[in-house]
């Protein structure tokens, strides 16, 4: 039932999905946010660090930043501007490695990896400071929240009464063939930098993984880099042992609690089978709006791309009736 109509229109140079992307997420700048950083040590002897944004609220926002992001990307910079405009606490849960500084074991996290959010919610439920938690994923942060919800279904914490999802690949293996498509090799190109830099240093800390360095290098997609990485180091037999598991869209239909996946049709990291809409069709508390234009995380509204995306609006907009 709960798909909702779009009213998103944006100015001209934005109706090109590849515009949208690369000009929100490279040119955009959020001021005036002043972070605290706590670190939480985990049960496998590893740490990842949270920045928090205060303004002394029983309400928090928990944000998860997309892949190779963290709590300075503009995106998430901006859901915290957004939820700190509402009275509210935010945080970024930055993930294993992301926070500037080197996890300690030889896997950090995944694009499924739904430990540390589970540790994080469960310390701030014990600590019992806030009434309400909202959740907000950006990209695999999304498909982190919408997995997660699912994995938790009716024993969900009473705390958590609402979440939203933006531009989530909820279908992995059909993102990956998506970016493995010649028309966004400069976003694989990106991606790969980094994660090749990350695990080159990985593996040489660790000779005993038996993963083969030198091939590692000449990854040439995420198929590569899955297979030959991501999969073996966190106990998968394969990349679509990896990408099937870790997929959030089977876990949707066990989801309990009013959760948005804002997407759009013209993202260039998403593909077919990422846009949930018989999952939406059946449910009764899991919304889809998916407009026509918006980019991968774009959703500019301005042609002043510092003020909030239509994404942070009606994100907001949906927590905000959630709250009320």
């Amino acid at each position: 039932m709960p798909i909702l109509d779009s009213a998103y229109n944006p100015p001209w140079l934005f109706k090109n999905g590849h515009l949208n992307t690369i000009i929100s997420n490279q040119m955009r700048n959020i001021e005036g946010l002043n972070y605290n950083r706590q670190r939480f040590e985990t049960p496998d002897g590893d740490f990842f660090d949270v920045d928090f944004s205060i303004k002394g609220s029983d309400t928090l926002v928990l944000v998860l930043h997309g892949l190779e992001g963290n709590s300075e990307r503009p995106y998430a910079k901006g859901m915290v501007r957004g939820a700190n405009n509402q009275g509210w606490d935010a945080c970024v849960l930055n993930q294993r490695g992301c926070s500037g500084e080197a996890n300690k074991l030889l896997n950090s996290y995944h694009s499924g990896w739904t430990t540390d959010l589970r540790f994080l919610i469960d310390h701030f439920v014990k600590e019992n400071h806030y009434k309400t938690i909202f959740l907000v994923g950006i990209s695999i942060g999304g498909n982190m929240v919408l997995k997660y919800l699912g994995e938790e279904g009716v024993a969900v914490s009473s705390k958590i009464k609402a979440a939203v999802a933006v531009s989530s690949p909820v279908d992995l293996y059909s993102s990956v063939e998506e970016l493995a498509k010649p028309s966004t090799w400069v976003y694989m190109r990106r991606f790969l930098k980094t994660l090749k830099a990350k695990s080159r240093v990985k593996l040489a800390e660790h000779p005993e993984s038996g993963i083969d360095l030198n091939s590692l290098m000449l990854s040439k997609s995420f198929k590569d880099f899955d297979h030959q990485f991501t999969a073996p180091v966190n106990g998968f037999d394969s990349g679509m042992d990896y990408w099937t598991k870790n997929s959030s869209r089977p876990f949707i239909p066990n989801i309990t609690i009013p959760t948005l996946l804002l997407t759009s049709l013209d993202d260039p990291f998403l593909g077919p089978k990422c846009y949930p809409f018989e999952e939406a069709h059946l449910s009764t508390v899991f919304h889809l709006m998916a407009t026509k234009y918006g980019g991968h995380v774009g959703f500019s509204n301005h042609w002043n791309i510092h003020k909030p995306t239509w994404a942070e609006e009606n994100g907001f907009g949906f927590l905000g009736q959630m709250f009320n």
